[in-house]
């Protein structure tokens, strides 16, 4: 019920039910509460959300067309599997704007600049200390857009945003790994400290290092959720349910 709430609450505000209903589906898609291979079905949705099954019908075409969605025809429609060339291809995407943002934020960076993202560092570290990597990603996510924002390119961080969905499954699923939250703060405050010296190549190494790590993750978080992966496009076993996330 809260879900179809809020929904009604938003179309009260003159917002269009399809691209409402994309965006929560997109979201819980990419927060992994509905985990790769879930069967969705259009009635239980439309359901569960207090709306008719037309925008929710619209919603999974845009979302097939995203590729975080994947349709069989008479078998179903299902949450696709992460996949490591989504990965490396968004991964692209990411490191080539975050990357020329860079150079811009080394050389106009102010000193409230440098503040707000160490700032944002010691509130990493608050997260890591309270084991919270829910509270760390969104604050990896307002550092990284921080960071654009301090070289003049705020608005390109909502690009960089919609680009990385299939990366950002796999980044979730990192998070837990042993030592993971301290590696990342080390990462981000390198960062930092080259930019504060306004060292562009140092700051660029760093951060393309940084950027790179989920390639180094891979292997490891294929190896603990075997189920959540697939490199072709078979279709998976058939759920009535969606499936959700339940472990760290």
């Amino acid at each position: 019920m809260a879900l179809s709430t809020g929904l009604h609450a938003a179309r009260a505000r003159g917002r269009n039910t399809r691209q409402l209903v994309h965006e929560l589906l997109r979201t819980r898609i990419v927060l992994l509460e509905i985990l790769p291979g879930a069967a969705l079905s259009e009635n239980d949705l439309a359901a569960e959300l207090g709306v008719s099954r037309t925008p929710v019908r619209e919603s999974l075409i845009l979302l097939a067309e995203e590729g975080l969605v994947d349709v069989y025809p008479q078998l179903g429609t299902f949450v696709a599997r992460i996949k490591e060339r989504d990965i490396a291809s968004a991964q692209f995407v990411r490191e080539a704007l975050e990357l020329a943002a860079l150079r811009d934020s080394v050389t106009r960076a102010g000193e409230r600049d440098v503040l707000e993202l160490r700032a944002l560092l010691a509130a990493q570290s608050d997260a890591e200390q309270q084991s919270d990597p829910e509270a760390f990603f969104k604050l990896d996510e307002e550092f990284h857009a921080r960071l654009m924002a301090a070289g003049g390119h705020p608005e390109v961080w909502s690009v960089v945003s919609h680009a990385k969905a299939h990366l950002d499954r796999a980044r979730r699923l990192s998070l837990p790994l042993e030592d993971q939250l301290p590696l990342l703060i080390r990462q981000h405050t390198d960062v930092v400290d080259a930019l504060e010296r306004r060292d562009i190549d140092g700051a660029d190494a760093a951060l393309r290092g940084h950027l790179r790590q989920v390639f180094a993750d891979v292997d490891t978080i294929r190896t603990r959720h075997p189920d959540l992966f697939g490199d072709t496009d078979a279709p998976p076993r058939p759920r009535r349910e969606p499936r959700r996330r339940t472990d760290g």
